[in-house]
């Protein structure tokens, strides 16, 4: 069956028509089984492997609150007596041994914030080193180096402010080499019709190590003391990263137990869409449109990302104003559905393009529309229900979940459009989608210095009005086929 919309990519003799070698079944290009399949294996892995690394990103929000000295914090309290009281007080001993710290709220936001800088420095440099030499040691180590720092959390408090900030900054370096380096790799590994599905298994680890972290954080310091939360994360890195040297290759060419049927497959499958000239075309790539739509979308949408990883939990807790334990739960459960989300659409997004033959073009632009849209939609419908409860956490909810699509739209055109530079493309998106980061929790702190619902309201309105603005310019100028700067021959995959 021909989808109506499968022609829709434009054929202007630069860009060529929106098809891979796969949609012109070959004997050769015939799916290999998933099950025990090394692409797979490499997914899962990789899948709990950004589960550690979120865990390491985000647990310090969560153990931050027992190591500062609540009399210091007292005085910062910022509570909005908007909304009535309605949690019930929770009697548990609380373990106090851990040690305190004398930091007021500013000082805490250089803490939280200090990773972003880091973070930042690394994202191309990552991308450029994962092209030339592969992405299996550079995301190993990356994560290895984060989980090694992570152990040293404690001992870097004792020393000072300076000391954590330095250590989160060097988090921060290790953590920016990893998704650049897990797309590298995918586009060695990844059939362009299995992309949505390996990609969006693979980093929907983030989102469920969001959700775990968070309440397993919080019990963590709760029941034992702070510092364990840091040692425990720390150790599991550790643990991920041994099964990671041992278990996987940087191509399917390199690794030891891939059938000779799943190589094949893989190979035949990607064999017009990689390019074999060894320097990076720096200058048509920077002047690529569709590479700077994704950079408009993965801005816009991690404005949107971060401004609710960061400061959810303060809005439960100053403006909703549930308790510490329902706060730790309701602020995971959006990602929750995200991560459900994010599984899903990849599976649907393949479907359509290799069972109903939509053009990928059309998925990547339908799939970021509902991804950042729909999040728009509920982010301000949120703002406008007052104080029901109820309304708040569901909206926040569906707005958070529904931005999972974009895990099978802009956030793996990269592959699409130069499958030889992914990991330098995301390095270039995500250097300017982390400035969201640094900037739009600051931004959103400055207008709710009293915490009411209508400074709330204008804080979800601005990120809305980004995620749509995003939306709209990928749509526009977004492409879905290899583009002729990313192929040695400047034929690329068409036929």
């Amino acid at each position: 069956m021909k989808s109506p919309v499968s022609d829709l990519a434009p054929s202007d003799g630069e860009e060529g028509s929106d098809r891979t070698p796969l949609l012109q079944r070959s004997p050769q290009a015939e799916t290999a089984p998933v099950c025990c399949s090394a692409r797979y294996n490499l997914a899962f892995l990789s899948f709990f492997g950004f589960f550690v690394l979120y865990s390491l990103r985000v647990n310090l929000s969560v153990a931050l609150v027992d190591m500062v000295d609540s009399n210091t914090t007292a005085k910062d309290n910022r509570t909005s007596y908007e909304c009535a009281e309605h949690s019930a007080p929770i009697k548990v001993l609380h373990n106090q041994t851990g040690k305190k710290y004398q930091w007021d709220a500013e000082t805490q936001g250089w803490i939280l914030g200090s990773f972003f800088y880091g973070y930042i420095i690394t994202q191309i440099p990552g991308g450029y080193v994962a092209s030339k030499s592969g992405g299996k040691l550079l995301l190993g180590f990356g994560i290895l180096g984060t989980a090694v720092f992570t152990l040293f959390t404690p001992l870097a408090a004792d020393f000072g402010v300076g000391a954590l900030v330095a250590l989160r900054a060097l988090e921060g370096l290790g953590e920016g080499v990893t998704f650049p380096a897990m797309h590298a790799m995918w586009s060695s590994w990844a059939p362009p019709l299995e992309r949505s599905k390996l990609l969006s298994i693979s980093y929907a680890g983030a989102q469920l190590g969001t959700v775990v972290s968070l309440p397993l954080s919080g019990i963590i310091c709760y029941y034992m003391d702070w510092t364990y939360v840091f040692y425990f994360f720390g150790i599991v890195g550790i643990i991920w990263f041994i099964l990671w040297i041992c278990l996987v290759s940087d191509t399917p060419e390199t690794h030891k137990t891939i059938s000779p049927y799943e190589k094949e497959y893989i190979l035949s499958s990607l064999k017009n869409q990689l390019s074999s000239q060894k320097s990076v075309p720096w200058i048509p790539m920077l002047k690529s449109l569709p590479l700077w739509s994704i950079v408009v979308a993965h801005f816009s949408y991690n404005w949107t990302f971060y401004t609710l990883l960061t400061l959810l939990p303060t809005y439960m807790k100053e403006v909703l104003r549930f308790n510490i334990q329902e706060n730790g739960f309701l602020s995971a459960v959006p990602y929750l559905g995200c991560w459900l989300c994010m599984i899903l659409s990849g599976q649907a997004a393949d479907n359509l393009r290799a069972r109903w033959n939509f053009s990928t073009l059309w998925v990547r632009r339908v799939f970021s529309l509902i991804g950042m849209i729909g999040p728009a939609v509920f982010l301000v419908a949120a703002g406008f229900i007052g104080c029901d409860y109820s309304l708040a956490v569901a909206f926040l909810t569906i707005s958070t979940t529904l931005g999972g699509f974009c895990s099978s739209g802009f956030s793996i055109n990269h592959l699409d459009i130069a499958p030889s530079y992914a990991g330098i493309l995301l390095g270039i998106t995500n250097t300017f989608a982390t400035i969201p980061g640094m900037i739009g929790p600051i931004i959103a702190r400055s207008l709710t210095p009293e915490n009411t619902i209508g400074e709330w309201k204008t804080v979800f309105c601005i990120a809305a009005a980004i995620n749509v603005f995003g939306a709209i310019f990928f749509t526009l100028f977004a492409k879905g086929e290899v583009q002729n700067w990313a192929v040695s021959d400047h034929r690329g995959h068409r036929n």
